[in-house]
């Protein structure tokens, strides 16, 4: 199969494996060039296919050489389509892991479900005993809640009135205006429901019955603050709703664990970066796309990877005491947060068009991290070269044989 790029409005619908090959395997060699770490030895990444959570597994496996459980949703290939982006990215990571005698397998399915967090709980104490950082990263439009089976969808909207801002079709080139109705009580729940902490917490407390959490144990969950420009579409809105819930449950595990393990719960609050998610919130790709020009332009642009590994680096496995903000979180967003950063995007926002997106905005690079996270726009991969679509993941045999 020749396989193309196919976006259909902020999703592309196909993924490359041999594209996705070489940025797995570019990311793992990045964090192997930074040294090792003295770190976690038995880790589970709950969403470990994409984004932070794939950076969070690579960081774990090739800086100090632990051992991963990645749970995730992803598809295989049929007849009528590519694997998804997540299901030949882990493909990658465990070819390289295994070929370097590293341990790591994976879960594919629904993590919301009790199912999938019993055969998590299985694997664990079958392989690992225990294990001593546990990493939370999913992001789902949806939830299907595991004891009363109500299916609950999140929306990206502001709350208490409309909000109106300039967004970009980043494919087109077009700045245009875009309105965005408010929220209403049942919305807002929703959106907290799919994207809050009910979930993590039951991961942990789950964990925690089954004896599978070792001493001093930690789990970190990312979240996003964001500038004011993004306050009334984020912060302040149906999202920003769901990650108070999410900061909220930190707060209530970091007192269970404290007092059982000697442990912690932590919030990360990371930078903004192209993302699956983040295409799909009105206004962030157009202010992504002017971050990152001021930022490289500074030489202070990271990618997840570059930000994991710093978060692994200085923040969680250092000498030094952890360095929180007052709200007891992990800050590296704080290169996106720099005054000279912020001031310069205020100043230049007003002025970004259609005609000089592209000299204002590094909208070039938004779409090649866009299509990188599918496999595609990688250097050195001739795209219209027949390739099989069709790739296992090693350890999944493994886990159907623990699931029957």
């Amino acid at each position: 199969m020749i396989i193309q790029p196919k976006v259909r409005g902020f999703i592309c619908t196909t993924a490359h494996p041999t594209g996705c090959f070489k940025s797995v395997e570019e990311q793992i060699n990045y964090v192997k060039s930074q040294g090792k770490i003295t770190g976690p030895k038995n880790v589970l990444i709950i969403g470990a296919s994409t984004g932070y959570g794939l950076a969070s597994r690579i960081v774990s496996t090739f800086a100090a050489n632990a051992k991963t459980i990645g749970v995730f949703f992803e598809k295989e290939a049929d007849d009528k389509r590519t694997a998804s982006a997540g299901w030949y990215n882990t493909a990658a990571f465990e070819t390289i892991a295994h070929r370097e005698h590293l341990y790591a397998k994976s879960i594919n399915g629904d993590a919301f479900s009790h199912d999938i967090k019993k055969r998590t709980a299985e694997l664990i104490r079958k392989d690992l005993g225990q294990v001593d950082l546990i990493i939370y990263s999913l992001a789902s439009p949806r939830r299907v809640h595991p004891d009363s089976g109500q299916i609950f969808s999140s929306v990206l909207k502001p709350i208490g009135r409309s909000y109106t801002n300039k967004t970009v079709d980043a494919f087109r080139g077009e700045v245009k205006d875009i309105s965005i109705e408010a929220a209403n009580a049942d919305e807002i729940q929703q959106t907290i429901e799919v994207m809050g902490g009910e979930d993590w917490a039951m991961w942990i407390d789950y964990l925690s019955k089954e004896k599978l959490l070792a001493h001093g144990i930690t789990t970190l969950a990312y979240s996003y603050i964001g500038p004011e420009l993004t306050h009334p579409i984020y912060k302040q809105g149906t999202i920003g709703k769901a990650k108070e819930h999410l900061f909220k449950t930190a707060q209530e595990l970091n007192q269970k664990l404290k007092s059982s393990y000697q442990g912690q719960a932590l919030i990360s609050v990371n930078k903004a970066l192209v993302t699956q998610a983040s295409a799909a919130i009105p206004v962030v790709p157009l202010y992504i796309s002017l971050l990152y020009k001021l930022m490289k332009e500074n030489h202070t642009h990271e990618g997840c990877i570059e930000q994991i590994n710093r978060l692994f680096h200085q923040h969680l496995y250092t000498d030094k005491k952890l360095p929180l903000d007052k709200e007891g979180q992990i800050r590296i967003d704080d290169l996106e947060m720099a005054t000279q950063i912020q001031q310069k995007i205020a100043e230049l926002w007003p002025k970004i068009t259609s005609e000089n997106l592209s000299q204002l905005t590094d909208i070039q690079g938004y779409r090649d991290e866009f299509y990188r996270l599918f496999g595609f726009n990688m250097a050195g991969i001739d795209y219209d070269k027949d390739v099989d679509p069709n790739v296992k993941i090693e350890s999944l045999q493994t886990e159907s044989k623990i699931a029957g």
